[in-house]
């Protein structure tokens, strides 16, 4: 019976998402302020950017869901420790990690009032490539993948959309284990529906 209901359950928010009463287009892009847990990092925040297409699927005036595609480039700066963690690989003069992503967030949207949407949701991080100097020194310190809570709050005035959002990594990214890195990121931006 639990099965049924569930099914039930699932029809119904897939049919409401499907004769949605709202259905948008947009591109957005800006400002993606990264930052990764751990010694092997200089703590604080650095600067990087996003781009990409949403997606705004309203159910109801006040309920729905944004599903996003980003590319994003991150940034970070090694710390004291990062060579001792990676003793015996030569990674001297490194003074920035690069990492790009692919990040597909996929925010419950609800709406108090018109101009405001509250988000809440996953985000699924897919790391496409990084800093050569790690390639050229057989370096794979990083997972290939990143999973996501984010949450924020976007301005809706006539066809854009001003938006702050705050993301933590919930997934260890370092594949060699010697610590554990989490991320965080802080994302600002602006986007327009077409």
């Amino acid at each position: 019976m639990k099965t049924f209901y569930c099914f039930l359950l699932s029809f119904s928010l897939l049919w409401n998402f499907a004769t949605a009463q709202d259905i948008k287009l947009g591109l957005k892009g800006g400002a993606n302020l990264y930052d990764a847990t751990g010694t092997a990092f200089k703590d604080g925040f650095n600067f990087g950017y996003q781009l990409g297409v949403f997606l705004e699927l309203m159910a109801t005036k006040k309920y729905g869901i944004q599903p996003e595609v980003l590319f994003s480039e991150s940034a970070l700066r090694p710390g004291n420790n990062f060579n001792d963690l990676y003793s015996g690989q030569t990674v001297t003069g490194l003074t920035k990690i690069k990492l790009q992503y692919l990040n597909i967030p996929v925010l419950f949207n609800y709406k108090p009032i018109p101009f405001l949407t509250l988000q809440l949701g996953p985000q699924f991080g897919i790391l496409m490539s990084q800093t050569q100097s790690f390639k050229d020194n057989a370096i794979d310190a990083f997972k290939k993948g990143d999973l996501s809570v984010v949450g924020g709050a976007q301005l809706n005035i006539l066809k854009f959309r001003l938006y702050g959002r705050y993301a933590v990594g919930t997934k260890n990214l370092n594949v060699q284990n010697k610590e554990t890195w989490k991320s965080q990121q802080i994302q600002l931006g602006i986007g327009v529906t077409l």
